[in-house]
C-alpha cells in the first residue's frame, strides 16, 4: 500500500495549531484537537437560501452568511416606494425574521458591521429615478435590537461604498451626492465621521468589502460603466487589476483587500442583469460559478469564500436569496469517509 510519504516525500506534520498560512495539498495533523486536516480549493457554487419577507432592491447587507442583517431599500417600484422603506431583517442561515425597522425610511442605503453592532449611512429620500432624487447624510446605529440615530455623514450621498466590522469601525466611499458623483472617503469611529483620502475615481452603485483599515471597491457608474478596482490599506486608495467586465450595481462579500467576491450587477443601461461571480486574491479577479439568476441593486455580505446575496432586481424586486461556497482556499478536517 502506498503512502502518503511515499506520494509526497514528506511525513504528514503534527502541529499544536493550524499553520497561519497552509498552501493548497497541504496536509497535517493538529494534537491539540486531535484531528488531520488539511488546505484545498473549494469548487465555487451558489446554493438557494431562505426568502426576505419582503421583496425589495437598494438595500444594505451586513454580517455573515448564517447571521446576516438587511435593512432599507425599496419594494414594488420606485414610484410606488418613492422614499424606501426602513425594514429590517435578520438571517439564521436558513430563515429570515423582521426586526427593529429603522427610524428613517429610505433607499439605496450603505450599511456596515455585524448582525449584533452595524450602522446604516446616507441614502435616498427621493423617487427612484428622476429629477426628485435627494442624498441624505443620516445614519443610524444598531445594537442588536434597535436602531439609533447617530451623527451625520459629511457629505450627504447615496449608492456609496462601504466597509466595516461594527457600527464603531465602518468606512464610507465614493458615492451619488445628487446631482453629483464623488471619490470622498468617511471614517467613522462610533461618534463621528471623519474624512480621509479620497479615492482615485468618482462613481456610484458600486461593488464593496473589507475593514476600515483594509478595503475594496470595484465596478459601479461613473459616469460610464467601470470595471476598475481601488485596494484601501487604511491611508490611501491604489488602482488595482480590473474586474473581468464593466458593471454596476454589483455587490460584493470579503474580509479585506486580499479576499472578496464580486456578484450580480448591470452591463447595460435599464437591462443586462448579470449572474457573473468573480473571486479576488489579492492580485487579479477570477471568474466562478454564477449567480442562479441575473440580479442586480442587491445586497451582498460575508466573506470572500462564505457571502450572501438578497433581494436586488431581477425585472421586478425579488425575496430571493443565495448563497455563496467556495471560491477559495479552505482548511478542511478529514474524518474516516
Amino acid at each position: 500500500m502506498t503512502t502518503y510519504k511515499e506520494i509526497n516525500g514528506t511525513n504528514i506534520e503534527a502541529v499544536a495549531s493550524d499553520p497561519s498560512n497552509p498552501v493548497d495539498g497541504q496536509v497535517w495533523y493538529n494534537t491539540t484537537s486531535n484531528t488531520v486536516k488539511g488546505q484545498r480549493y473549494l469548487a465555487a457554487a451558489w446554493a438557494t437560501g431562505g426568502n426576505l419577507n419582503t421583496a425589495r432592491a437598494y438595500l444594505a447587507g451586513m454580517g455573515t452568511q448564517t447571521a446576516a442583517l438587511v435593512t432599507g431599500g425599496w419594494a414594488g417600484s420606485p414610484t410606488a416606494d418613492p422614499s424606501g422603506d426602513g425594514l429590517t431583517e435578520s438571517y439564521n442561515g436558513s430563515a429570515w425574521t423582521e426586526v427593529g425597522d429603522l427610524n428613517t425610511n429610505r433607499s439605496q442605503v450603505g450599511g456596515a458591521g455585524v448582525q449584533t453592532s452595524a450602522v446604516v449611512f446616507g441614502g435616498n429620500s427621493g423617487t427612484t429615478p428622476s429629477a426628485t432624487r435627494n442624498a441624505v447624510a443620516n445614519n443610524e446605529s444598531w445594537n442588536g435590537s434597535a436602531w439609533t440615530e447617530v451623527g451625520d455623514l459629511n457629505t450627504a450621498r447615496r449608492v456609496m461604498g462601504n466597509s466595516g466590522v461594527s457600527n464603531t469601525s465602518v468606512l464610507a466611499f465614493v458615492g451619488d451626492t445628487s446631482p453629483g458623483l464623488v471619490t470622498l472617503t468617511e471614517l467613522w469611529n462610533g461618534t463621528n465621521w471623519t474624512e480621509v483620502n479620497d479615492a482615485n475615481t468618482a462613481r456610484s452603485n458600486v461593488g464593496s468589502n473589507g475593514t476600515q483599515t483594509s478595503a475594496l471597491l470595484y465596478g459601479g457608474y461613473g459616469p460610464a460603466r467601470s470595471a476598475q478596482t481601488e485596494s484601501w490599506n487604511g491611508t490611501n486608495w491604489t488602482e488595482v487589476a480590473d474586474l473581468g467586465g464593466a458593471r454596476y450595481g454589483l455587490r460584493g462579500a470579503g474580509e479585506n483587500n486580499t479576499s472578496a467576491v464580486a456578484f450580480g450587477g448591470e452591463s447595460a443601461p435599464a437591462g443586462g442583469y448579470q449572474v457573473v461571480t468573480e473571486v479576488w486574491n489579492g492580485s487579479a479577479w477570477t471568474e466562478v460559478a454564477d449567480l442562479n439568476t441575473g440580479t442586480t441593486i442587491l445586497s451582498g455580505n460575508g466573506t470572500g469564500s462564505s457571502a450572501l446575496a438578497s433581494g436586488g432586481f431581477t425585472g421586478t424586486v425579488t425575496v430571493s436569496t443565495e448563497e455563496f461556497t467556495g471560491g477559495n482556499p479552505a482548511t478542511v478536517t478529514f474524518d474516516n469517509s
